[in-house]
């Protein structure tokens, strides 16, 4: 570690800032500051800690702000880590948290060995994720419209009397029910329009899932999946 000449660099990323500290080799750790998120950002700090050393390791937390800051790194060939939070060593007693402790602790930990990485998709496999989440959300939206619906008939005293499974003959049913009151019409119609809208919504997501899973890289591995017994 004497001898050691790479830069460590820790940075503590929130959507609109991001806190930067670094060490030499086995230095002292310093604060370099606080700098926006914008692309101009992102390369004026490369530069800054391209002057500094020709070894640059550099390490974030994983978060909601992705992997974006990751690739941008990446590209400029710096070698990039992110971290998983939960894995982050921590000290008995150690409970105040600032962007700033936070960065140093990167800091010490990476150049420690003490990091745990997470898995970096690339961006066809993100991109691939984000239209199954999508899906996902949409079939969740649809299951709260629906029990929103239910609650709102319970509350009137209104019941289905088969099997209220959201089949072709529940669905017949709720579209031919009529209130008595105007206003309470009104607001089934929101209700039953809001699950129409969010059915369509799926059926949207899964046509586009279906016909991008067939050629996403890690297609065999779903039809392998698929063929095990119990797996739709």
């Amino acid at each position: 570690m004497e001898h050691d000449s790479t830069l460590y660099v820790g940075l503590d990323v929130h959507k609109d800032s991001i806190t930067v500290a670094y060490a030499l080799g086995a230095g002292e750790v310093e604060l370099l500051g606080r700098i926006g998120t914008s692309k101009a950002d992102i390369d004026r700090l490369c530069k800054r800690l391209q002057s500094k050393a020709r070894r640059i390791r550099i390490v974030y937390e994983a978060g909601p702000c992705g992997y974006g800051l990751y690739r941008q790194l990446e590209e400029k060939g710096f070698e990039c880590m992110v971290c998983a939070p939960s894995l982050i060593p921590k000290k008995p007693g150690e409970r105040v948290k600032t962007d700033r402790r936070d960065a140093v602790k990167l800091v010490r930990s990476l150049r420690a060995g003490d990091l745990s990485a997470v898995y970096v998709p690339s961006v066809e496999d993100e991109a691939f994720r984000d239209l199954s989440r999508a899906w996902g959300n949409a079939k969740d939206d649809l299951k709260r419209a629906r029990q929103r619906l239910r609650a709102f008939l319970l509350l009137h005293g209104v019941r289905y009397s088969g099997r209220a499974d959201w089949g072709p003959a529940h669905r017949r049913w709720i579209s031919a029910f009529a209130f008595d009151t105007m206003w309470q019409q009104l607001a089934f119609d929101e209700y039953r329009r809001a699950i129409e809208d969010r059915l369509a919504q799926c059926s949207r997501l899964e046509a586009a899932l279906r016909e991008a899973v067939v050629n996403w890289r890690l297609y065999p591995a779903v039809l392998g999946l698929q063929a095990m017994r119990g797996v739709q």
